[in-house]
């Protein structure tokens, strides 16, 4: 059996960026607003949205800012995200050495993950 649901507020319905059609205008804006909440806003990072697709440029010195950049232009509503942005030397040599930092053990192999099952 197969249940869809919708919240439906006052007489419409909502629906996420994602699943929406928005105007390339509306997508950029809301892009810029999250932005401008982000940490990552702090990175000076360019975003240009034509035909649905945002297209990011800038350099950041932190790894994950680059993926969150182009999270945030998906769930604005982008259909695709080019991201030209750059990730600094220092900020890859400090994610490979974070890959191979021991995990709290004895051991000097690479870091694992720790899964705890109930």
């Amino acid at each position: 059996m197969l249940l869809c649901s919708t919240v439906a507020y006052g007489d419409s319905l909502t629906k996420s960026h994602s699943t929406a059609k928005f105007s390339d205008a509306e997508i950029e804006a809301t892009i810029r607003a999250k932005l401008a909440k982000s940490k990552i806003g702090k990175d000076g990072f360019q975003v240009h949205v034509k035909n649905r697709v945002a297209t990011w440029t800038g350099t950041t010195n932190v790894m994950q800012h680059k993926g969150a950049a182009t999270r945030m232009a998906k769930t604005a509503g982008a259909t695709q995200v080019i991201n030209n942005i750059k990730v600094s030397e220092s900020a890859r040599e400090k994610a490979a050495e974070n890959l191979n930092k021991p995990s709290g053990s004895a051991s000097d192999g690479p870091r694992r993950v720790q899964v705890k099952t109930n």
